[in-house]
């Protein structure tokens, strides 16, 4: 059986950090995600799916996204069956992150939408001095037979 679901989308607000009682780093957190094709009226239909993140993961969303960044999520899809305050029986789908890529280069101060840093010359490769030898055409235009 399989249980893998791969997503990008942008955060719907800033990651949630708590901790276990045992002192484990949980993240919970959404992501937006547009779907493939549009609807009657043409316009595309956004999913908001709830991610969580555990251990170093957490940490790290934690301290390097924030609401609008766009990432990439691997994962498996869990259903967990809880009780309200009032007595009420509910079920939660989310997300559990196996992999997340941060996929949006911006600055990591300030809070809100994100922001993306502009490109400069340092951030371009650097540029190489190699030049592949000349391939070998084979037999003169004149030697082909047709």
């Amino acid at each position: 059986m399989i249980n893998h679901i791969v997503l990008v989308g942008r955060l719907t607000r800033d990651p949630e950090i708590r901790y276990t009682q045992t002192g484990i780093p949980v993240a919970s957190f959404s992501i937006a995600v547009d779907r493939r094709f549009k609807n009657a009226n043409g316009e595309r239909e956004t999913d908001f799916i709830n991610l969580v993140a555990w251990r170093k993961q957490a940490e790290l969303v934690g301290e390097y996204v924030k609401k609008g960044y766009l990432i990439g999520v691997e994962g498996a899809l869990h259903m967990r069956k809880y009780q309200t305050r009032e007595g009420e029986n509910r079920t939660a789908y989310e997300v559990v992150c196996d992999n997340i890529q941060f996929l949006d280069r911006g600055s990591r101060s300030g809070g809100g939408a994100y922001e993306p840093t502009p490109f400069s010359d340092a951030d371009a490769p650097p540029e190489t001095s190699f030049n592949p030898p000349p391939v070998d055409s084979g037999p003169d235009d004149a030697d082909l037979p047709f």
